[in-house]
């Protein structure tokens, strides 16, 4: 024997109230009280009414809903465990959370125009903040003319259209590098890939740094290595076993920086008697390493405040400029000074 189907009469029936009631409530209509929308969601949901179709983003009661997109990445892994994702979700949650807006985390994870502008129109929250630029910058630029309720966490580039919230990366760069030169160290290694446009700018501020150190610029102290742990001690380990010569590091994550160390430690140098390390991030784990790790800290309660102010008082991309948020030196055990 087939079960017999809910009705929308049938709710409203349960909820004693009219059918248009039933369908607003449904429908999130503001029309109608909490009270009896939380009520009729709830007979729906017990009577497996097929509502899902009618379902607004986030629970009822929210003053708006934000989506929170992350593309596919470029240097770094993109997972939802990654330490410094985290410390900026937090960020974003936060301040969702003090204006009285739900978060929608998607699956998707774009990498066109196409599949940026989907996670956009697909959408039925308020906007979408886009944890990280990967390198989509032209299709951001070509998404802001079709719809701009958006907001990019990310570098600020040249002929940007779209607004974009980040660090200033530069001068973070250039901070940490010449922290390490001013302790004496004068072959400093850059650890890190230069595609994704953040470690592209701390590389800038490393280069900045090491003119205004006056220390000579050596193409063979410049090492990619991908924003996790295995890959940095990875590529540490082949430059100590090559012989090079370095006596600082700066690298483009803490990731990357603490598996310089534990490169470092293995091989038996000294940190910092010998190599001295500055990481970038300062999340959790760099302040209880074993030596602690000096680090750059961004400010991602401040970044989180910006991007949803952004997009909830701006209208996302076209309407608030691009900010930058300030870095601050941290120092710890591995370079100490």
């Amino acid at each position: 024997m087939s079960r017999k189907t809910t009705r929308l009469e049938d709710i409203a029936r349960l909820a004693g109230v009219s059918i248009a009631t039933a369908s607003r409530a449904l429908n999130d209509s503001p029309a109608v009280n909490d009270r009896t929308k939380q009520t009729i969601w709830k007979l729906a949901k017990e009577h497996d009414y097929p509502f899902r179709r009618h379902m607004p983003a986030g629970p009822i009661g929210a003053q708006g809903t934000i989506a929170l997109v992350t593309p596919r990445p470029q240097g770094r892994e993109g997972r939802i465990s990654d330490p410094f994702f985290l410390e900026l979700l937090a960020g974003v949650g936060e301040a969702a959370r003090e204006r009285g807006c739900d978060l929608l985390m998607s699956h998707i994870s774009p990498a066109n125009y196409e599949e940026l502008s989907a996670a956009l129109n697909t959408s039925r929250a308020d906007g979408v903040i886009f944890l990280g630029q990967s390198s989509l910058h032209s299709a951001f630029n070509r998404l802001v003319d079709a719809d701009h309720r958006f907001v990019v966490w990310g570098a600020e580039l040249p002929e940007q259209d779209y607004c974009s919230i980040g660090s200033d990366n530069i001068s973070g760069g250039r901070r940490a590098t010449l922290h390490l030169a001013r302790l004496g160290r004068k072959r400093i290694l850059f650890l890190g890939d230069l595609d994704p446009p953040e470690a592209m700018q701390r590389h800038r501020g490393y280069l900045d740094a090491l003119g205004q150190a006056g220390v000579e610029i050596d193409a063979d102290l410049i090492a990619p290595a991908h924003f996790e742990v295995e890959s940095a001690e990875a590529a540490v380990d082949a430059l100590i076993r090559r012989g090079l010569d370095f006596d600082g590091v700066v690298a483009a994550s803490d990731q990357i920086a603490l598996g310089a160390v534990r490169a470092l430690l293995h091989a038996g140098v000294d940190v910092p008697g010998q190599v001295s390390v500055i990481g970038f991030d300062n999340v959790p784990f760099s302040r209880y390493s074993r030596p602690a790790l000096s680090t750059i800290a961004q400010d991602t309660m401040k970044a989180g405040r910006l991007m949803v102010s952004k997009l909830l008082d701006h209208g996302g991309a076209t309407a608030g400029r691009s900010e930058r948020v300030p870095t601050e030196l941290i120092v710890r055990e591995t370079c100490g000074g």
